[in-house]
């Protein structure tokens, strides 16, 4: 049955392509969008190597096939292309949405074959200058529709891509409000991922979490730095959890733990892997960072975190600058400046406790009044039932 008032897919078949089903916002959204579109009326389908969010999917209403879409070699992005073009012909799909470069090649040249329109979001701040880098990144901005995931991911497109602004679509991410309401974590959730983390009940230092893949440009090494500039009286007032994936990257968890060491910050750092309860884990803090080193296309943490009515430290480049209000909702640091960093994190721990909360509902009013998982579903769903309607053209 159709969700009243959305637009609807009744005998259309949505493919969207990703390399995998793992933690990240694009993967989610993907799963928000296959509930989307199963709600609509629709079959939502999804090529993926799968990952931790397939029962999600499995729930959402979506079908997972299995297939090698992450492969970049030029073999395989066209095997990969004949296996789409008859999936497509074979499961009679109506559209589809590609959602990262690799797959995104092999989905076009199939899309080209069967006729069938081809739509991208393009979710990230991909890095490159190359003439090469820049045309293989090219392809997220080739979709008959391109939807950018803030106004930021706009400007970037169409600086890099000269793609025309009639054809991109500006929808922000959407933050789960069911889930992302600080009113529905409860005492159990609270106390359980505490002992899990070794936060003992008599801690009374302030949590700063830092959530994100542990890589260089998420900011781990950054954040570990802007707490060695502050006073040794402030760093006992924190406690910094690095939540994340390390993703096989043990060198640079080594390299962050090396660096705790040396900041004296033994103690009040702690790397405590995967979170599957991001909203308890917001919850159980009082600060969240994100100091990304690279701009962020959007910044999901961030409005996740102002969701759940904390106050966000943000680097102040890329969409972040769109969900985080500095001095209102949040605090804006020089990207890559740990005394920027330092100075932000000073700013919010030296505030009294209502200041932050206060600074912390002004967020959770500022994001759920324009990043709502619902306008991004009936948004998208709007630019599928446009298309669907005749603007079905495959650039190429």
């Amino acid at each position: 049955m159709t969700e009243p008032d959305w637009p609807d897919l009744q005998g259309h078949t949505i493919l969207q392509v990703i390399p995998d089903l793992s933690a990240g916002g694009a993967e989610r959204t993907t799963v928000e969008m296959a509930d989307a579109i199963h709600r609509a009326g629709g079959r939502a389908m999804v090529v993926s190597e799968g990952g931790r969010l397939e029962p999600a999917l499995a729930r959402a209403g979506g079908e997972l096939i299995t297939l090698p879409v992450s492969r970049k070699s030029p073999l395989a992005l066209l095997r990969n292309a004949a296996r789409l073009a008859r999936l497509i012909e074979d499961e009679g799909v109506s559209l589809v949405h590609a959602r990262s470069r690799a797959p995104a090649w092999s989905a076009l040249r199939a899309c080209s074959q069967t006729g069938v329109p081809f739509v991208t979001t393009y979710h990230g701040a991909y890095s490159g200058k190359t003439r090469l880098k820049i045309y293989y990144n090219s392809i997220m901005a080739r979709g008959v529709r391109v939807i950018a995931n803030s106004s930021w991911t706009a400007d970037q497109i169409v600086a890099t891509h000269a793609t025309p602004r009639e054809r991109i679509v500006t929808i922000p991410r959407g933050v789960d409000f069911d889930v992302f309401d600080p009113d529905t974590v409860s005492g159990t959730r609270l106390s359980a991922l505490a002992k899990s983390w070794n936060i003992a009940d008599d801690d009374d230092r302030l949590i700063v979490l830092l959530a994100g893949r542990l890589t260089s440009w998420k900011g781990q090494l950054l954040a570990v730095e802007a707490l060695g500039r502050l006073s040794k009286a402030e760093q006992d007032r924190l406690h910094l959890i690095l939540v994340g994936d390390a993703q096989g990257r043990l060198d640079y968890v080594r390299e962050i733990e090396r660096s705790i060491l040396e900041h004296g910050l033994g103690g009040g750092v702690s790397i405590v892997g995967h979170c599957d309860d991001m909203a308890t884990a917001y919850a159980l803090s009082d600060v969240v960072m994100a100091p990304s080193q690279r701009p962020e296309a959007f910044g999901r943490v961030a409005a996740e975190a102002s969701a759940m009515a904390r106050p966000v430290i943000v680097s102040n480049h890329g969409g972040q600058r769109e969900t985080v209000r500095d001095g209102e909702t949040g605090a804006q640091a020089e990207p890559g400046n740990a005394d920027s960093l330092a100075a932000c994190l000073r700013m919010l721990i030296s505030m009294p406790a209502e200041a932050r909360t206060a600074m912390g509902q002004a967020g959770r009013a500022f994001v759920r009044a324009r990043f709502s998982r619902d306008h991004l579903q009936r948004a998208t769903l709007n630019v599928y039932r446009a298309v669907l309607n005749g603007d079905s053209s495959v650039e190429s």
